[in-house]
């Protein structure tokens, strides 16, 4: 179709603004691709440093429940009378180690806090001083040469918000093979993070460079957060920018003198074809990483999904106090030794959830001492609290992973109940059939960001993540392509700047400059 006069007047302008936008928002925009597809392929085999819950029960010492005569309900006692208002959202059994083992309540109350309780004195525990949190973290990890380091608010692998009720913390070296640093508490005593010199050495060309997970930047969420949306938003600019001269710029018919499709040589042609190949998943990624950090809130859960007052009322956790001691005291030796004990109710029905040291899942009836028994028509019924005024539509007992409900660097529970509700939101709730809890949920507006941020980012669809190396060779093979587009033109930016500090001052020069 022919240019109107009035787009064929304004063409040279938008061309010339086309190419500048690229030109100069790329030279930057190239060295952070280059930093992301290098640090991601980095980040699909070392991931960010964390205490598994594998590690964590391994660690911890064999629950004595004789020993734990303080009730659930007297230690929740002496919380101050806030933290005690409503229902905790955890409550645990375990052993706190160091010069005295002994059986703890850790307790986490509806508003986040963190408590840790006596459960053989009742009083409360905390703050843990440095020569205590020496030795917890020798029980913990076996080592009798573990030492203290230092006491910290935060480093570099614990700048999560998910760490600030238990800061500050100890930082402890544990003297093994593979230079693990462990970090307790200060507040409560609990080892909440670990890290392998491995980790560390793999996570500074991994994940701190990809999310840009800067102690001091990251210490700072709003700030944090502005930085990543600022900068990805340009990136996908310079991305668009690129795509469009590339198309401009290709001639796949009528080719060029030399027979080429590309009017560049050396490392612009590389570029230019590479750019154009790969420049849809660059965009693809880029748009994605942006929209994981939810600018303007776009993807905000709906607010019912973790209302407080739903979940008790689906639990019944305010029926009764829950009975303690348990109808039969649980009991193994060894490896089979429950390490913690997590209250649970279901339908005002209290559980144990117990769990040994390789993390292995049993659930009682506490009343009964018999193991739980849960059955389809209990939960749905029971979930109908979850979502007042709404209706259970399908209720389907998923046994393998599906687009929605997979692993992929965390853990999901299988079989689990999916419960489709009627409401607004369209709400897809999962229950662990085993105890009744929810083990999560998701509603439409999760699912486009599942589509737009999970499937077009880490490419984590079934058919491919479940057949690996499938997944690693389709996401080498891209990022490959991406570096090459990226790399060549941080290349050809840094000679382009070379040139123009080198240049001649002068009209004349400056005209040169700009038509090169």
């Amino acid at each position: 179709m022919p240019m109107t006069s009035a787009w064929r007047r304004a063409w040279p302008r938008l061309r010339h603004w086309l190419y500048w936008t690229h030109r100069w928002l790329g030279i930057g925009g190239c060295l952070l691709f280059v930093m992301w597809f290098v640090s991601g392929v980095v980040m699909m085999y070392v991931g960010y440093p964390t205490l598994t819950d594998a590690e964590r029960l391994a660690g911890l010492g064999p629950l004595r429940f004789e020993q734990a005569t303080v009730s659930p309900a007297a230690a929740l006692e002496t919380l101050p009378p806030a933290a005690r208002a409503q229902p905790p959202r955890r409550m645990v059994l375990e052993v706190q180690g160091g010069a005295a083992p002994e059986p703890v309540w850790r307790i986490v109350d509806a508003r986040g806090g963190r408590h840790t309780v006596s459960a053989r004195d009742g009083q409360a525990r905390g703050p843990v001083d440095a020569a205590q949190a020496e030795a917890i973290a020798r029980g913990f990890s076996g080592q009798p040469g573990a030492r203290w380091a230092e006491t910290l608010e935060r480093d570099q692998w614990t700048v999560p918000q998910g760490l600030n009720p238990l800061r500050p913390l100890h930082r402890i070296e544990v003297g093994d093979a593979a230079g693990t640093e462990l970090y307790v508490s200060s507040r409560n005593g609990e080892v909440v993070r670990d890290t392998t010199r491995a980790e560390r050495f793999w996570n500074w060309l991994g994940s701190v460079p990809h999310w840009i997970y800067f102690t001091p930047l990251r210490a700072d969420p709003p700030l944090w957060h502005d930085v990543v949306v600022w900068l990805s938003a340009a990136c996908i600019v310079s991305a668009v920018t690129g795509i469009v001269i590339g198309i401009l710029r290709i001639r796949l018919r009528r080719r060029f003198r030399n027979g080429a499709v590309t009017p560049y040589t050396g490392w612009m042609a590389w570029h230019h074809i590479a750019g154009l190949i790969g420049g849809f998943f660059v965009l693809t990624w880029i748009v994605s990483g942006w929209l994981s950090m939810n600018p303007n809130m776009w993807f905000e859960r709906n607010r019912g999904d973790a209302a407080a007052a739903a979940i008790t009322s689906y639990t019944g956790a305010d029926a009764s106090p829950f009975p303690w001691p348990p109808a039969q005291l649980p009991a193994g030796e060894g490896a089979a030794a429950p390490r913690e004990a997590l209250l649970m109710w279901f339908d005002g029905k209290p559980l144990l959830q117990l769990r040994d040291a390789q993390a292995r899942v049993r659930v009682v009836d506490a009343a009964t001492g018999a193991p739980a028994v849960i059955g389809r028509d209990d939960i749905v019924r029971a979930a109908a609290r979850l979502r007042p005024g709404a209706v259970v539509t399908q209720a389907t007992l998923q046994t393998r992973e599906d687009f929605h409900w997979y692993g992929h660097h965390r853990e999901r529970v299988l079989p689990v109940w999916r419960l489709e509700f009627d409401d607004a939101a369209h709400s897809w709730i999962y229950i662990d059939p085993a105890s009744g809890q929810v083990a999560g949920s998701n509603d439409s507006n999760s699912r486009l960001r599942r589509w737009l941020f999970n499937a077009a980012h880490s490419l984590d669809f079934p058919w491919l993540i479940q057949y690996r190396p499938a997944w690693d060779v389709v996401v080498w093979l891209l990022s490959i392509i991406g570096t090459v587009a990226s790399a060549s033109g941080v290349v050809i930016g840094w000679r382009r700047l070379r040139r123009k500090s080198r240049a001649p001052a002068g009209p004349g020069a400056q005209r040169a400059l700009q038509r090169s």
